[in-house]
């Protein structure tokens, strides 16, 4: 009897919670077939070893498809080992035996949130937590900074394959660092609170910060798998990690780690640049690692053309994917079309963009940019790339009237002088037409700069000088994003000098020069400053290519087209009531009737 009530007042333990777990997220997370399907592909994949069976790094590369060339694959297998000891982080890293592998998939899968719903906030933090490294100096200048005492060393080692100090054993100011997912877990399993607080300090924020060298390997296989389709192969992208392609993966994973840190002077990013930086310039940087990890979900022993008494079923015609991307360009590569669905949703971009306007083989002029965009109804994207104009004074040929009619300059550079190649973008969801009284667009819309920082400046509520189109002789001539437009009575006499806005992007009428301006003192205007540089800066930059594309599919091209042949038929129709019938004698008779041609010119007067 005594022993009873002793075994009924005993805790669960660590194993009992991992299992009970990871049974809860097996049972409400996945789905039946989804399920066996894992167990299939575990079973097959396990190695097998005192009587564990687990997964092993080479394992999980080779399964992914993970490409040799990124060296990403001990990055990853790092993560999973850090993620695999949920909810118990402290004990990280683990070895990835099943239910180990159902706490990774059910979380990079983002499953987790069908029964975790108020930890959906804090699998950014859980994913910054796999990634980091611990530095106990870097632990000690936060400490000094916040006014704590020394450090304590941390008895613990942490997970082999990073040459680095240990952490100290830190508390976070955030509610000691409790992590939200962690406590929805155990609060499902109605576990008792005061069990609860021996995790709470598992792994704090303090002194961590993720290597930035590590952090653009992964990065580069974000841009890689960001386009993917459940259950499509990683190896079918194998022509973006050689070559050309390869270097631009490289070049545009460099843009995007500026966007955290300044790679010359930091050695990685910590807890303070990822949490800022994250949520409104790179919201969707991890959800490729959905269908990346939803493979384990799919097993390909799994013969679903067979009934159960064995009789064939006709199988479902495989469809023929369209290309990622359909027209080719200068600016927008497969690898900036991945840069964008970081902030932008892939379902607007992956298959969905057609090329518009593009200044190199439709002639760099407003009227060309008219008759290719302004019929588009459906959401456009606007890229522009430039290089930097030179800070000399003396400005000859179409440049120096260009800096004539800008204020003088008061900003540094945004960049250092060597990365002088810029690339400035919108997205406009509203269709393109000329601004006479006022501008067009909407709070949703994004100003945004790829190159060479990643950069996004969402619309904001201050003002709605969204977007502007003004054909020459009128003030402020070109296509002004964030750019006060004048007035009336103001447009009605040519102004000596632009109205810049406090973040803005010009691009004069001849599509020969732009500048963007970032006017970070001013809070913003119809756009918001940046949340990463908080400091002023200003680019002039020659115009190297323009380009516009368009956000839909056959649907918006086929109201495009009509739109085009309906403009046609009614310039044509124009056309012919100026002239009269069409039968150009009767025409001719009817015009020296009214004396306006002919031998005896007349005018048409009365008299």
């Amino acid at each position: 009897m005594g022993q009873s009530l002793s075994d009924e007042a005993r805790p669960p333990s660590k194993e009992e919670i991992t299992a009970d777990l990871a049974e809860k997220f097996a049972r409400k997370c996945l789905e039946p077939l989804e399920l066996y399907s894992f167990k299939d592909n575990f079973k097959s994949l396990a190695d097998h070893e005192q009587n564990v069976r687990y997964l092993k790094e080479d394992t999980i590369a080779r399964f992914l498809e993970l490409p040799d060339i990124l060296a990403v694959s001990p990055i990853v297998f790092h993560m999973l080992s850090y993620i695999g000891a949920f909810p118990f982080l402290q004990d990280a890293p683990v070895i990835l035996s099943f239910e180990q592998m159902i706490m990774v998939v059910v979380i990079m899968t983002e499953r987790y949130t069908k029964i975790l719903a108020k930890g959906t906030s804090s699998r950014r933090k859980l994913l910054f937590k796999s990634l980091a490294v611990y530095d106990r100096k870097l632990s000690e200048i936060e400490k000094q900074q916040n006014g704590a005492g020394p450090s304590e060393p941390n008895s613990r080692s942490h997970a082999p394959g990073f040459a680095i100090d240990e952490a100290g054993d830190e508390l976070d100011n955030e509610a000691a660092d409790d992590d939200e997912l962690v406590l929805a877990a155990l609060d499902s399993l109605d576990i008792n609170d005061a069990f609860k607080t021996g995790d709470s300090h598992a792994a704090t924020t303090h002194g961590a910060m993720i290597p930035a060298d590590n952090f653009r390997k992964l990065i580069m296989l974000l841009l890689l798998v960001s386009p993917l389709d459940a259950q499509e192969n990683l190896s079918s992208h194998a022509n973006r990690v050689t070559g050309s392609e390869l270097e631009d993966l490289r070049a545009t994973a460099e843009n995007i780690l500026s966007a955290f840190i300044n790679v010359e002077r930091s050695p990685g990013i910590t807890w303070a640049q990822f949490k800022n930086v994250l949520p409104s310039n790179l919201p969707f940087l991890f959800d490729g690692f959905n269908p990346l990890f939803e493979h384990f979900l799919f097993s390909r022993n799994l013969d679903l053309s067979k009934r159960k008494d064995g009789v064939l079923k006709a199988m479902t015609p495989v469809v023929v994917q369209p290309p990622l991307l359909q027209d080719q360009a200068q600016i927008l590569s497969l690898s900036v079309l991945s840069q964008l669905s970081f902030f932008i949703s892939g379902n607007e971009l992956f298959r969905r963009l057609r090329l518009l306007y593009s200044g190199s083989e439709a002639g760099f002029s407003m009227g060309s940019f008219e008759a290719k965009v302004f019929n588009w109804r459906a959401p456009t994207i606007l890229l522009v790339s430039g290089t930097r104009l030179p800070d000399a004074r003396n400005h000859g040929g179409s440049e120096g009237p260009f800096n004539d009619s800008l204020p003088p300059k008061r900003f540094p550079n945004g960049s250092p002088p060597d990365r002088d190649r810029l690339v400035f973008g919108a997205l406009v969801r509203q269709p393109w037409r000329h601004t006479h009284r006022e501008c067009f667009g909407g709070e949703d819309m994004q100003l945004f700069q790829l190159a060479p920082t990643h950069d996004v400046f969402p619309a904001s509520a201050i003002n709605r000088d969204y977007v502007a189109f003004a054909k020459p002789h009128t003030a402020n001539p070109g296509i002004n994003f964030g750019c006060p437009h004048p007035k009336t009575s103001q447009s009605s006499r040519q102004q000596p000098l632009r109205r810049l806005g406090p973040v803005s992007l010009v691009v004069d009428s001849s599509f020969e020069f732009g500048v963007f301006t970032h006017d970070y003192a001013s809070r913003g205007g119809a756009f918001a400053t940046s949340t990463s540089r908080k400091y002023n800066f200003q680019e002039r930059f020659q115009v190297d290519e323009i380009e516009v594309w368009g956000c839909g599919g056959d649907e918006e091209a086929r109201i495009q087209r009509e739109r085009w042949e309906w403009e046609a038929r009614e310039a044509e129709a124009r056309r012919r009531v100026n002239l009269g019938t069409g039968d150009t004698t009767a025409d001719r008779a009817l015009l020296e009737m009214a004396g306006l041609i002919g031998a005896n010119r007349s005018g048409g007067s009365m008299a």
